[in-house]
């Protein structure tokens, strides 16, 4: 009955934007539900990356182990800003003019020193270039990280060429 109404007043059209606002609001979370599963989920990363270090230390199968953990303790820690402000925000915000620059420029560093630190233990066996892709997830992550604080990158290239020249 109701849909007979529907099509009688002219609402039908919407009907296929309304079920896709309605499975948009049945998979949206609440904000407090967001935050505590960004922090499980940036916790949790935290937590690998850090076994991952300590994991270093074991003879023979610590750097394999080091290379895993440190690597899916940074994908965790990526995936919880999704939680945040949601996968498709977040995309969107990359591709603002502000950080275009860190967006292009991070993701391709950053999944490739991801995989190349897994081809660098398992495959080429070379823990010193293993660490050096480590230390460069590390700094690609922390520079399109900081590129969502409002001048902060300003202010690190300042210290930087201050502490150079």
């Amino acid at each position: 009955m109701d849909k007979l109404r529907r099509v009688l007043s002219g609402q039908e059209e919407n009907e296929e934007l309304g079920l896709t606002a309605q499975v948009l609001d049945a998979t949206t979370l609440s904000y407090s539900t967001r935050v505590k599963w960004f922090v499980i989920c940036f916790a949790g990363g935290i937590l690998c990356s850090i076994l991952g270090s300590a994991l270093l230390f074991i003879p023979h199968t610590g750097i394999k182990l080091f290379a895993i953990f440190y690597t899916l303790g940074n994908i965790a820690a990526l995936a919880s800003t999704c939680f945040l402000m949601g996968p498709l925000k977040q995309l969107k915000r990359m591709f603002e003019p502000t950080r275009l620059i860190a967006t292009i420029v991070m993701p391709g560093k950053y999944f490739l020193c991801l995989i190349l630190t897994l081809c660098a233990v398992f495959w080429w066996h070379k823990k010193g270039l293993a660490i050096i892709f480590c230390i460069l997830q590390f700094l690609a992550m922390t520079w399109y990280s900081i590129s969502y604080i409002p001048f902060a990158r300003d202010a690190v290239m300042k210290c930087f060429t201050t502490c150079l020249s």
